[in-house]
């Protein structure tokens, strides 16, 4: 495991705020397979252009850190200029919280897709800060394409940074084509989404193993698992709904990621109820579900009237702090449980039910087969026969009452 320093400088934040965000560095280093030796905190009214922290700081870091520690890891996002002059002055390698979250998504990234959306935001975040010194990147290069006056090294590898770019982009796109038609036959057959969001490890992968016995790999880590995943499930009532988890946010999301996973986070806004899971058992969770809010607001789909709070991780609490949240109408489920499952599911039932409405229709001798839609899309609730013709006590959602309606107009301009 590679050891390494955290590096932060609070912004305007209190002991406990600080005391969060080294908690949260630490769980990432962890994740990526770092080993924390220290974390070195440096109160400053600015920040330093050329180092961030102060000079004097980073020599201090070199000398008590030199030849142990061979990463150092800031709690920022640094200038390309700021980590060269650090790595010059500790002789350490230096990333930034960006670099440490692209690498952990790296690893994690499973499909094609996850990769593509990964590699996009690591090159976009790359590309300015590929700069040249010395003969390395500075000298010219040879070959076909590159005689005559020729172009440097460094020249070159932004050019195939670009294009590289340019082609990854083109494939996210016609991912998301594929994503987009996708919904729109999900559509068709009208059976409500629910995306499970929250902040990362809240345990949304969990949750989704206990109800659907989906056995997706669900770990005590930071973005355990990239690559979302559709589950159909039957709720108590008997209405059919479809879950699909996404991947996990975080505070001060990079904004290369939120670009490269732009087809994924649609599947958020497109859904008819947003389930946010909050972990109860982390201090600081109210931050963590602002964080969560903030990112649904920016991607358009934080809608208070869709969205269902359900806080996760009861089990760690203690009965008293249980005792009050419950009084507050907090929502309290332990994915590893099952504590709390039926409440939820309840709740979950009663949000689904707003978006069915409740007919009697009239289906004539011979037209059985068509009663099959709101056995398939909704509920059939009681059949009374009288007269030739069976009449339906259903639920079901319009589009289903759509369906069935122009069934029967297809058999009678067939007929």
């Amino acid at each position: 495991m590679e050891k390494t320093v955290i590096v932060k400088v609070p912004q305007n934040q209190d002991e406990a705020a600080i005391a969060s965000d080294i908690d949260e560095m630490k769980g990432l280093i962890a994740t990526a397979g770092g080993e924390v030796v220290d974390c070195v905190i440096q109160s400053r009214n600015d920040i330093s252009p050329a180092y961030y922290i102060g000079r004097g700081k980073a020599a201090e870091i070199a000398e008590k850190y030199g030849g142990d520690v061979t990463l150092l890891v800031f709690d920022a996002e640094l200038k390309p200029g700021q980590v060269k002059n650090l790595e010059d002055m500790t002789g350490m390698r230096v990333i930034d919280r960006t670099q440490l979250i692209l690498d952990i998504f790296a690893a994690r990234a499973r499909t094609a897709e996850g990769k593509l959306q990964v590699e996009y935001a690591q090159l976009n975040y790359l590309l300015p800060r590929l700069s040249g010194s010395g003969a390395n990147f500075m000298q010219q290069t040879g070959g076909i394409g590159a005689r005559g006056p020729g172009e440097t090294k460094l020249e070159v590898d932004r050019r195939r940074v670009r294009y590289r770019i340019q082609r990854i982009k083109q494939e996210l796109e016609s991912v998301r084509d594929v994503r987009s038609r996708q919904r729109q036959r999900r559509k068709t057959i009208p059976v409500p989404q629910v995306a499970i969001v929250g902040y990362t490890n809240a345990g949304k992968t969990m949750l989704l193993n206990y109800l659907t016995k989906a056995g997706m790999l669900s770990e005590d880590r930071l973005f355990a698992t990239l690559d979302p995943k559709i589950k159909r499930y039957v709720l108590p009532s008997g209405y059919r709904i479809l879950f699909s988890d996404t991947v996990g946010f975080i505070k001060d999301l990079p904004t290369h990621l939120v670009a490269a996973f732009r087809a994924t986070l649609e599947e958020v806004g497109e859904a008819d109820i947003v389930l946010h899971l909050i972990d109860i058992g982390t201090d600081g969770w109210e931050s963590r579900r602002d964080t969560v809010n903030s990112i649904l607001k920016d991607i358009g789909a934080y809608e208070e009237s869709r969205i269902l709070e359900v806080f996760n991780k009861s089990d760690l609490i203690s009965p008293g702090r249980r005792s009050i949240l419950e009084r507050g109408g907090k929502l309290l489920v332990s994915a590893a449980t099952g504590e709390g499952i039926p409440a939820f599911l309840t709740e979950l039932d009663r949000m689904v039910s707003l978006g069915f409405t409740a007919k009697r229709v009239k289906i004539k001798h011979g037209q059985e087969q068509y009663a099959g839609v709101f056995y398939e899309e909704g509920i059939v609730d009681k059949i009374d026969y009288k007269a030739g013709a069976a009449y339906y006590s259903v639920r079901a959602m319009p589009k289903t009452f759509e369906r069935f309606e122009k069934l029967l107009k297809q058999e009678k301009q067939n007929g």
